[in-house]
């Protein structure tokens, strides 16, 4: 297996992939590969995104994905990474993409100076926190999560006070 750090070049491979992860967590059908490939190149290739994709491929073909940030201050004048995403297409699931994905990213920070890795689960996803758990990563329950979503979002950014 293969880890890469992708590029917009890789929009078309990725959009596929991308595609997939939509389909399994909101349904079949809810963002076409034509809009994908537009967001990736766009948005998530985009100078403002700072966020890195890394893929993995086996045999040339790519099986999975993960997107991450390097984020500066963190404590004691080091980084912090965290990662967005990270993803196995159905059909390389179990043969350790996974595993190699959050490596290649925990190597990645390291070299970079950050001293710690996040990244978030939903509650609704038992096997990826067992999954993550299986790592050696640890479940921070001391921490919240906060969100500011949809009309929320636009009536506090409008707000003059």
């Amino acid at each position: 297996m293969e880890i890469v750090i992708c590029g917009v070049a890789d929009v078309p491979e990725l959009a596929s992939l991308f595609v997939e992860m939509e389909d399994y967590y909101f349904g079949r059908g809810v963002v076409s590969y034509e809009d994908m490939s537009a967001y990736l190149a766009d948005k998530v290739f985009s100078t403002y995104s700072g966020v890195t994709v890394v893929g993995a491929r086996k045999n040339g073909v790519l099986v999975g994905f993960a997107t991450f940030s390097l984020m500066f201050p963190a404590a004691l004048c080091s980084g912090q990474a965290f990662m967005k995403e990270l993803f196995t297409s159905e059909v390389a699931r179990g043969q350790g993409v996974g595993k190699s994905l959050i490596r290649f990213i925990a190597n990645f920070a390291l070299k970079h100076g950050c001293t710690r890795l996040d990244w978030t689960a939903e509650k609704s996803n038992p096997k990826a926190g067992a999954f993550y758990l299986s790592l050696g990563a640890a479940l921070i329950d001391e921490k919240q999560y906060f969100r500011l979503e949809g009309k929320d979002l636009e009536t506090f950014s409008s707000r003059v006070e």
